[in-house]
């Protein structure tokens, strides 16, 4: 895969395929296309250990997201509810949408 090349956006709903979080199913959160990551809402936690500021604050352990590369995400569509992957369809009026392969529903990101 070449680098910035995603088919996935911001909202998207997708299955991890890969790891220690397969058959999970989550939100994207963030993708960042120059490292060919996305995160995914409560999946691939870990833990970040932070320092206390100042002396009056405590140390504490906080729980976050962590990065998984793109391919070990696939699209859910939310015609067919399926892990699918994602053709490119260009409208009568010009505009490029995602399509589904296999029930060829447009996919728009939920907002």
């Amino acid at each position: 895969m070449r680098q910035g090349q995603c088919n996935l956006r911001v909202n998207d709903k997708v299955e991890v395929i890969a790891g220690k979080d397969k058959g999970r199913v989550g939100k994207i959160l963030r993708v960042e296309r120059d490292k060919n990551r996305v995160f995914v809402e409560r999946i691939n936690i870990v833990k970040k250990h932070q320092k206390p500021t100042d002396a009056s604050q405590s140390g504490q352990i906080i729980e976050r997201e962590a990065g998984i590369h793109l391919s070990n995400v696939m699209l859910v569509c939310p015609e067919c509810a399926e892990t699918v992957r994602i053709g490119k369809q260009i409208l009568d009026d010009g505009t490029k949408v995602r399509i589904c392969k296999k029930c060829k529903a447009t996919i728009e990101s939920a907002k």
